[in-house]
């Protein structure tokens, strides 16, 4: 029988959730007026926020001259300025720019090029790539194959090509049981053990995010482990792709998040607040080496329809001019700073925050439900989408995770537009305290905890 529901959208679950009728800056309202304060804007891509008036404009200005031109029969002028304007801002080993429309298709990009690229220097063995547990890449079977999410990969793994792992930098969890420095990084040294145990001449690359997003809720590697992990992929022929979908474009305090360490990769998969949700799009950003490898060997056989369209590339360079003209990236790491802060205050106020971190505006807590023995609570609970319900009817909204492989554990990122004041930041904080001392006193009323 065909289905005669007044809405017949389907996604991940029967949930009801309110229609959206207006956002502008931070706030989103729904149908019935409520107003909503967006702290994790969106899936962290609204990184300028809503109803920005330039990326407005610019929708309107290109609407006058087309939205579509097929990459393979014209270019266009926002697909080659924004490409410009990528290099000017990125390391100068990161010169060549390769357009997709969202994270998940750019992180196939990522790994095609690679191949592609091993395969061009007759390296032919070179198939194997590399990520960490927990992780998450993206939804396609390349990029849900480096992912370790158990929810969202388990059902799909007879479908997948088998990706190794290896342990991400996990303080607060280690995977060793060691604490930092004594660990002498055990977690990065374990990338050479599994490329020797792979065979280098079969290892291509390792992918990892520079900061953690959502399957580790904003995990801060120790300071010295990207250079570690350089040296390793440097001595075994391995390239590095960095997974920069939520990092990038001023979320984490700095333009990107390699900037922190001065860690260049050999490839970066880019989206989310590229465009800032206002159009679909993302981008692989790469060395000249690379690409003049694997073009001059007959070219690189992958693509997209809607790649480098110049709708899509008009948005992004204006996201991009407010992002650098606004100094906003100087504002993620400033209110950032606040934010942590008041987070912090709220982890000495409230005994079920074991922990917070993140850099810039990509921040997260983890919830316990024992702080000294860092006890996860059990999977039956799900606190953290607990908390996130509490807050989305005070008007706040938060993203919630499995924090140990999706399977047990809980935090919530907490990731507002990069555009926020101190004020709202405030604001963000008080709504936030209200959450806490009520998944409080209901966890305590059902003996969760004591």
């Amino acid at each position: 029988m065909k289905h005669t529901e007044s809405n017949p959208l389907f996604y991940q679950t029967n949930a009801h959730i309110p229609i959206v009728s207006h956002a502008k800056g931070i706030y989103i309202w729904d149908e019935s007026g409520k107003k909503y304060l967006d702290g994790s804007s969106g899936a962290i891509i609204c990184n300028i926020g809503h109803a920005n008036q330039s990326v407005i404009a610019a929708i309107k200005q290109q609407a006058e001259s087309t939205f579509f031109t097929y990459r393979t029969q014209f270019e266009n002028a926002p697909a080659v300025r924004l490409a410009q304007r990528l290099v000017e801002h990125t390391s100068p080993r990161l010169e060549r720019v390769f357009y997709v429309s969202g994270g998940s298709e750019a992180v196939e990009s990522a790994i095609k090029l690679c191949r592609s690229y091993y395969r061009a220097r007759k390296q032919e063995g070179k198939h194997i790539f590399i990520s960490r547990s927990p992780s998450y890449h993206g939804s396609t079977l390349g990029a849900l194959a480096l992912t370790s999410y158990a929810p969202l990969e388990i059902p799909y793994r007879p479908l997948l090509k088998a990706s190794p792992k290896i342990p991400a930098p996990y303080c607060y969890r280690c995977h060793y049981g060691k604490t930092y420095p004594s660990c002498d990084l055990a977690c990065a040294h374990a990338l050479e053990q599994e490329i020797i145990e792979q065979g280098a001449d079969n290892v291509a690359g390792f992918i990892a995010e520079p900061i953690g997003g959502a399957s580790t809720g904003a995990l801060v590697p120790p300071d010295d482990y990207f250079s570690v992990i350089r040296d390793i992929c440097d001595r075994h022929d391995v390239l590095l792709i960095f997974d920069e979908v939520m990092t990038g474009f001023g979320r984490t305090g700095k333009l990107f998040a390699y900037e922190h360490w001065q860690v260049v990769p050999d490839i970066m998969a880019l989206s989310k607040g590229m465009a800032s949700g206002y159009y679909p799009l993302g981008a692989v950003v790469t060395s000249g080496k690379i690409v003049d490898s694997v073009l001059s060997a007959g070219g690189f056989p992958h693509g997209y329809t809607y790649a480098g369209n110049p709708m899509a590339c008009a948005v992004g360079l204006a996201v991009f001019d407010e992002i650098i003209n606004n100094q906003l990236s100087a504002n993620a790491e400033t209110m950032g700073c606040h934010l942590k802060s008041g987070l912090r205050n709220l982890a000495d106020k409230y005994e079920i925050i074991g922990e917070v971190r993140g850099q810039g505006l990509l921040t997260a807590i983890e919830l316990v439900q024992n702080k000294p023995n860092r006890t996860p609570f059990g999977p039956e609970l799900t606190a953290g989408s607990m908390l996130t319900e509490i807050a989305f009817s005070k008007g706040l909204i938060i993203y919630p995770r499995r924090s140990i492989n999706g399977l047990k554990g809980d935090h919530v990122l907490i990731a507002p537009p990069i555009i926020i004041s101190k004020t709202q930041v405030f604001d963000l904080l008080t709504i936030l305290d209200e959450s806490l001392e009520e998944i409080t006193q209901v966890l305590k009323k059902n003996g969760s905890i004591a």
